[in-house]
């Protein structure tokens, strides 16, 4: 469904009963909502699920240029205010997983825990960003979908065409919508905010994830005192794609732990 929102309206997706705290989910740059189609299945039945595509990816609108990480934060605030949710557990991949940590230093009465995948405080540095903007804008993002894939699935998944499906999508964003995340990321650091953090957090990361390294994902999840942190064995940057058995099991161990299923 289509949430309008102010100027912008969202694409998200909702399964399982709508009943009781949900679950969030958040997808990387350059993904959608279908990033988590695999993992969806494998999950307790009882799990309220809400999934949302970023602005400017997937089904959402994609404004024009420039986006901040405090606007795709207010986005999914925004979100979450019209559904009247609260105290839902939010997971997020890369971008994702940084809009997680700030909705949860804005609005601790929607988030009640955090799921942290193969994400950091802080991603990259602003030269790589703004080279990254200009090949988009240059309208070069198939080449720089190519080398996304190659650093974010394994060889195996590569070898195997697993990751061909997020090489079309991540080719059908919008360059808008890619450049603005990029814009989005290149001036964030959440070290500070998510070190003064205190709820349930569980960091997941992929052993072979070569754009988010597994020990920054595990650095970022230490930030908050009393955090949990799940090592993926044969997986990239996309682990509830990759790995969505793995996942699954580590996910539901920290629901139920902390007694959201």
């Amino acid at each position: 469904m289509k949430l309008q929102l102010g100027d912008i309206a969202l694409n998200v997706e909702t399964s399982g009963p709508n009943i009781g705290a949900p679950l969030v989910l958040l997808h990387e740059f350059g993904g959608n909502l279908h990033l988590w189609d695999a993992l969806l299945p494998l999950m307790p039945e009882t799990l309220h699920v809400i999934r949302i595509d970023l602005r400017g990816h997937g089904a959402s609108d994609c404004p024009a240029r420039p986006y901040s990480m405090g606007g795709m934060i207010k986005d999914m605030e925004s979100v979450l205010s019209e559904m009247n949710i609260r105290d839902s557990v939010v997971m997020g991949v890369g971008l994702g997983g940084m809009i997680a940590q700030g909705l949860a230093v804005k609005r601790l009465d929607q988030v009640r825990g955090l799921v942290l995948c193969n994400t950091a405080a802080k991603i990259g540095h602003p030269p790589h960003w703004q080279a990254m903007i200009d090949e988009v804008s240059a309208k070069d993002a198939d080449q720089l979908a190519e080398r996304m894939m190659q650093i974010w699935f394994h060889r195996a998944a590569l070898n195997s065409g697993q990751h061909l499906e997020a090489q079309r999508i991540f080719q059908s964003t919008q360059a808008d919508g890619l450049a603005g995340a990029f814009e989005a990321l290149m001036g964030s650091d959440f070290y500070t905010p998510t070190s003064g953090l205190r709820l349930p957090c569980l960091g997941i990361a992929g052993a072979e994830d070569r754009f988010v390294p597994n020990d920054m994902t595990h650095e970022t999840a230490s930030l908050i005192p009393g955090s949990d942190f799940a090592l993926i064995r044969k997986s990239g940057h996309l682990s509830p794609l990759d790995q969505p058995t793995a996942v699954a099991e580590k996910l539901t161990e920290y629901l139920k732990r902390i007694g959201h299923v």
